[in-house]
């Protein structure tokens, strides 16, 4: 008997060998126990077979064995995982941005010291903010994890439904309704869920100025997850989590630095001739304008913008990615994250390039300042925690929520087709299915979903497949629409292979989505083709094509190309930690990483 089936017994050998290592084979007859031992304890549980002289010795040495096994996965441990999301960068940012990082930034230690994998997309959509945390961290699709959009029409309550939102719990931190948010909604575990069921003395915080960039990365588990209030600007959670903020928490709002942060205008970090190699001109009519300026232009006077827009400006500049960073180093100290004898796991995602890049597009000054300043900040941060855990001894992974499409007047201008869809259609549908069935049917359209009423066709017994396909009919007539699936095509799709089955499918969850999901062309987006800014959802690689970066603990210097997927995520993370799969998770690992891969 190899002892590789030894230990498969045991339930141990199984994780190590997932990198796809080559098998160490050691010949026992010659060991002292002593040498035996330390050989092991150097392998951290990398794979390997032993062949032993005869039975008797491999009786004596197996219990012994799987000890040392067990002690050194303990022992191959980072003291502490820092998720990193920032929402709504698009792969080519690292590209096209690179002139304008710093030696000593965020990003240039990843591509110096860590691995990129330059191929990484998501695989389902509609690619949006909740989704997408929900994807990186339970490592599977909105068809199992349950979270379709950042809000959805819940058919059986008969209204619209936030994806965070939670009515059984209270706002902790101020008085607001900003607070009333769990994880509830997600319905597939998480990699912390993982981390703190099997290390339950686990830390697991998350951190954002959106409440759901905080909330899906935490999980249902969590110590905490904090977000920013758009009203009265400090760092509130809820009752899912505590009853009362932690005095840190609360001495943090103290400092006010949301007010300090607005007290400055938002003028370029560095000479703004400098940006000419990445973006735009500073002015472009396609792009949004803050409300109390007459176009978008640098600099901006943020104490006199702040009194229309109030404390939530922020999180439309820089400024809210810097408050987040002096947040998730205060909660590092007082927490003692990566300082204890557990591996702890922070999550911060950074939302206010979201925010900027809604407003301005991907090819702004804005945009460009935003991760030139997040890039230095995040080369801070890291530098922080080689003083504060250690050099060596945290891991880092960053990757987005999803990308972003270009302002579809801004390619118009270029000859490039692209354009809106504002919903008009839906009216137009209503109309048609009246004339044709005597009733418009349509109970609900949001996120390119159609849900019709199923009361009423049930009540005028009417065909529901021959409505469906009256719909689509229709539906395939309008101006940059592409396809249109029906509820029944995607739920019978659902039973085939998950590799198998489209983006639009793997983003479909039958008590959530509609009965007609529409897909657009590309260079489409969601409302009108004259709309200042851009936005995102899409299946197209402008919206998909995402940063998959490591950095730390046991990561290996390199990159690839081979395509790979955000749901790759989790299940890399439950390996190169030695915890379970997240439940639902249909990803897998990133082999790539670790040393010994080749």
């Amino acid at each position: 008997m190899s002892f590789d089936a030894f230990l498969s017994k045991q339930n141990i050998f199984y994780k190590a060998d997932t990198f796809g290592h080559c098998p160490k084979r050691i010949d026992t007859s010659n060991f002292a126990e002593s040498d035996l031992m330390q050989s092991l304890f150097s392998m951290k549980c990398k794979p390997f077979l032993l062949q032993f002289d005869n039975i008797v010795t491999m009786k004596i040495f197996s219990s012994l064995l799987v000890m040392c096994v067990f002690c050194a996965s303990l022992l191959a441990q980072p003291k502490l995982v820092v998720g990193i999301v920032i929402d709504q960068m698009k792969y080519e940012y690292l590209e096209r941005f690179e002139p304008l990082f710093s030696d000593k930034g965020g990003f240039r230690r990843f591509s110096d010291q860590g691995f990129n994998f330059r191929n990484a997309h998501y695989n389902y959509s509609p690619t949006y903010t909740g989704p997408g945390h929900a994807s990186v961290y339970t490592g599977t699709t909105p068809m199992y994890h349950g979270v379709v959009g950042n809000e959805w029409y819940d058919r059986y309550k008969g209204k619209q439904v936030y994806c965070a939102e939670d009515p059984s719990v209270s706002t902790v931190g101020d008085n607001s309704k900003e607070g009333m948010m769990s994880c509830r909604n997600l319905i597939a575990g998480t990699i912390t869920d993982e981390l703190k069921l099997r290390s339950p003395e686990s830390k697991v915080i998350g951190i954002s100025v959106k409440d759901r960039g905080a909330i899906f990365p935490a999980g249902h588990a969590a110590d905490a997850a904090y977000w920013l209030t758009d009203e009265s600007g400090q760092f509130v959670t809820s009752t899912y989590y505590m009853q009362q903020l932690p005095k840190w928490v609360s001495e943090f709002n103290e400092k006010k630095l949301v007010d300090k942060f607005l007290s400055q205008n938002w003028t370029t970090l560095l000479p703004i001739n400098e940006y000419a190699c990445c973006a735009d001109d500073d002015y472009s009519p396609h792009e949004g304008v803050f409300t109390g300026m007459a176009k978008a232009i640098f600099p901006y006077p943020l104490p006199s913008l702040r009194k229309k827009a109030g404390r939530k400006l922020i999180k439309g500049t820089p400024f809210g990615n810097s408050i987040v960073i002096d947040f998730a180093r205060e909660a590092i100290q007082q927490e003692r994250l990566g300082q204890r004898n557990q591996t702890d796991f922070l999550a911060i995602s950074f939302s206010s390039p979201d925010y900027i890049g809604h407003m301005f597009g991907p090819r702004s000054v804005e945009i460009a300042d935003t991760y030139a300043r997040l890039d230095r900040e995040l080369g801070e941060f890291f530098t922080f925690l080689d003083l504060t855990v250690g050099a060596g001894n945290y891991l880092v992974f960053l990757t987005s929520d999803h990308g972003v499409a270009d302002i579809p007047a801004y390619l118009t201008d270029r000859r490039v087709p692209a354009g809106g869809f504002d919903y008009t259609l839906v009216s137009g549908l209503k109309k048609h299915l009246f004339d044709t069935f005597g009733d418009s049917l349509v109970e609900n359209a949001t996120n390119l979903n159609i849900y019709l009423n199923h009361q009423i066709i049930e009540r005028e017994r009417l065909d529901y497949s021959k409505v469906m396909a009256s719909a689509r009919q229709f539906l395939l007539k309008g101006e940059g629409v592409l396809q249109v699936f029906t509820a029944d095509e995607i739920i019978q799709s659902h039973a085939l292979a998950f590799e198998s089955i489209s983006l639009t499918s793997r983003g479909y969850f039958s008590k959530r989505s509609g009965d007609l999901l529409l897909v657009l062309m590309p260079g489409y987006i969601e409302g009108s083709s004259s709309r200042r800014g851009t936005t995102h959802g899409s299946i197209y690689t402008y919206d998909t094509h995402v940063p998959i970066l490591f950095y730390g603990y046991n990561i290996r210097h390199g990159n690839t190309t081979r395509p790979v997927y955000v749901t790759d995520i989790a299940p890399t993370l439950s390996f190169l930690l030695n915890i379970p799969l997240p439940n639902a998770a249909v990803g897998r690992p990133l082999f790539e990483l670790t040393e010994d891969s080749q």
